[in-house]
């Protein structure tokens, strides 16, 4: 059906006018497979990531049903509840409704904390179409009985696997027990681990499942590569690396990972001390300082953008030629997220990750998951030897106890960086 185009979609017309408007004219494969099944009324389970044309994909089949069967909202009460683990997300979420609602009336807000809770409350006292929160500050306010769930007929969870690395299981599970049990359920997330499936049982009703994985297009698209180094050679190499970057590709836009909010800030610091402008996101900052810094990081008006993994969840920009893993992280599914900043919309991209010894077996655990190695890249002048040799050895050890347990003797080979192994 990734053929379809939108026009054959059964849309309504203010959406399809919209769609052309947009230029849009042919769906991505989970608004494809998505759209034509949540028409139907489906609940649906979607393992399917930020880049994928998700948004859309949900967002479409909703705003159809408020054009369809327009209600006046009750009181504290939405229609729709869109659940993200971000305020970043949320906001690009509500955007998105309002891109492609243009042409559909409906009333819509956003609930999240970092920002005072009068303006969210009083955009709620009269109810609302759509209602996207993060849990938090959503049970706040439901605890303080300023929203009212009893009326939701869409319930959407975004992005879930972050919702439980970010430690919101338990706060999921008290919004769901305070819905109606008649509603479309819709639930997103990157990866299927058991206790993500096991929670999906808990939500949705004989669910239609639709599975893209567009890492594997995204990863033919990155050049990705492993610099072995001290620790303290990280900076002069970041700094080596974005002024080759800004001069190969016209000053196309760079993201750097930390991984801590302290040190986001710090490197920021050190990088704008050093002539090259940098900005720092992470969850410490106020929701302004956020969106200002996301504004003049899309404008190229600051041109490298360093965040922690929470604070990155939600940027989704075109341009972004590098992303750099200035600290590797210690949960491999994060690395498959960061490096899926760059590479969008059919562009070509490049991923660089430095690794220090005391971070050789996060390497060891990215390389597991992707399954495949990340190629090296020597040509600088911090290049440690010594140490890539000591991960080639532990690297050589794990295939040599792989294929001991799968019975044969072949050993791995290495890849060119292009390409990755069905997951």
């Amino acid at each position: 059906m990734t053929d379809t185009s939108f026009e054959a979609l059964p849309l309504a017309a203010p959406l399809q006018r919209v769609l052309r408007e947009l230029d849009y004219t042919i769906p991505s494969p989970i608004q494809a497979q998505a759209i034509p099944l949540l028409l139907q009324g489906r609940d649906l389970l979607g393992c399917a990531q930020t880049g994928t044309g998700k948004t859309a994909s949900f967002a479409l089949p909703i705003l159809q049903a408020f054009h369809l069967q327009p209600k006046g909202p009750s009181a504290r009460c939405c229609r729709t509840l869109v659940l993200t683990p971000t305020r970043e997300l949320a906001i690009q979420v509500g955007k998105s409704f309002t891109t492609y609602g243009r042409h559909v009336p409906f009333k819509q807000t956003l609930i999240y904390g970092g920002v005072g809770q009068v303006p969210q409350v009083n955009a709620m006292r009269n109810g609302v179409d759509l209602l996207v929160a993060t849990p938090g500050r959503l049970l706040d306010l439901i605890e303080q009985r300023h929203v009212d769930l009893s009326k939701v007929e869409f319930f959407v969870l975004d992005e879930v696997d972050r919702m439980l690395d970010m430690g919101f299981l338990r706060d999921v599970k008290k919004i769901v027990a305070l819905l109606p049990a008649q509603r479309q359920s819709l639930f997103f997330s990157a990866t299927l681990a058991p206790n993500i499936v096991d929670l999906a049982r808990t939500i949705l009703r004989d669910p239609a499942q639709v599975s893209i994985a567009p890492e594997t297009t995204t990863a033919e698209k990155i050049q990705q590569q492993v610099c072995f180094l001290n620790r303290d050679a990280k900076r002069p190499l970041l700094e080596q690396l974005l002024r080759g970057q800004a001069q190969a590709s016209g000053q196309k836009l760079t993201i750097v990972f930390s991984r801590t909010k302290h040190g986001a800030n710090k490197l920021a610091k050190s990088l704008c001390a050093s002539g090259i402008p940098a900005d720092a996101i992470h969850g410490n900052k106020s929701q302004a300082q956020r969106e200002k810094a996301l504004d003049r990081f899309k404008k190229g008006l600051t041109p490298v953008l360093v965040a922690t993994d929470v604070a990155a969840r939600g940027v989704d920009v075109k341009d972004v030629g590098l992303v750099v893993n200035f600290d590797l992280p210690n949960e491999p599914e994060a690395y498959v997220h960061r490096i899926g900043r760059t590479a969008r919309a059919g562009a070509e991209g490049r991923a660089v990750s430095f690794c220090s010894e005391e971070e050789l077996e996060f390497l060891r655990e990215i390389e597991k998951t992707i399954r495949m190695p990340i190629p090296r890249w020597d040509d600088h002048d911090w290049h440690l030897e010594t140490l890539a040799q000591q991960h080639g050895n532990g690297r050589r050890a794990q295939q040599v106890q792989a294929s001991s347990r799968n019975g044969n003797g072949r050993s791995g080979r290495r890849s060119s960086g292009r390409s990755w192994g069905r997951r």
